[in-house]
């Protein structure tokens, strides 16, 4: 009975001294995989990435800002932030100084789109936005506008962005739709083909064409003559485009 309990806790001390190096093995491997971001700012490029490498993680510069106080070529920002912990193979993006400004910014409005490119990439700019907007005042094509402006100071990024002229567009064509009422079927027919309206089928419609007998407590109805037009649609006023039809109802 003694050798059974001997044997069972030797067993069970056995199972507790693997169970605990399992969980030391684990606890290695989990927080052997992470890294502590160091404070790359104020490095130079190069030496970013050398540590960078170093520690296992990825490194990549993201922007370029003009700065008055970190020289030219070292690091300005980065993120994650200095003490951060990743897992490695973490992707550190990070901000290069280009130290302060000392390109001026050119005046390009007024010149054609690629001229006008071909000169702020030689000054060591880039390109930022090209946007296009329809003017009647500027050939299509060119410079209107820019940002920074010419000789603008204190400029953040070395980026100029562009608003090119563009093809005016054309606008539509729309015409007010005239009163037909009372016209003849022919005199209505030209005035609509001569607005450049396209004219549907006519439309009869059988009215009285001799006064009804009244009384004097009875108003007078008005008389309409057989071959004029009584009701038109589009109705008198409204905006009409030349694909719709105007559809005219003529009396019979």
């Amino acid at each position: 009975m003694i050798r059974f309990f001997q044997f069972a806790s030797a067993v069970l001390l056995l199972a507790l001294v693997a169970l605990l190096a399992a969980i030391t093995t684990m606890h290695f491997a989990i927080h052997g995989a992470e890294v502590n971001i160091p404070d790359f700012r104020g490095m130079t490029v190069p030496e970013a990435t050398h540590r960078a490498i170093i520690l296992g993680v990825n490194l990549s510069v993201d922007n370029r800002f003009y700065s008055a106080e970190v020289p030219a070529d070292r690091v300005l920002s980065q993120s994650p932030g200095p003490g951060t912990v990743v897992r490695r193979e973490w992707h550190v993006r990070i901000a290069q100084s280009l130290g302060p400004q000392r390109v001026s910014i050119p005046n390009v409005v007024g010149q054609e789109e690629r001229l006008a490119t071909i000169q702020i990439r030689r000054l060591g700019l880039d390109i930022g936005t090209l946007a296009h907007l329809p003017v009647d005042s500027a050939a299509p094509g060119t410079v209107i506008a820019q940002t920074p402006p010419p000789d603008a100071a204190g400029v953040e990024r070395p980026t100029v962005s562009l608003l090119i002229a563009a093809v005016p567009t054309a606008p539509p064509v729309g015409f007010v739709m005239p009163d037909l009422t009372g016209q003849t079927a022919a005199a209505a027919s030209y005035a609509v083909t001569r607005a450049g309206l396209k004219l549907a089928a006519w439309k009869d419609l059988s009215l009285p064409i001799e006064p009804p007998s009244l009384t004097l407590s009875q108003p007078m109805a008005p008389l309409v003559a057989p071959g004029t037009v009584v009701a038109q649609s589009p109705s008198p006023g409204h905006r009409v485009d030349p694909t719709m039809g105007v559809e005219l109802t003529i009396a019979r």
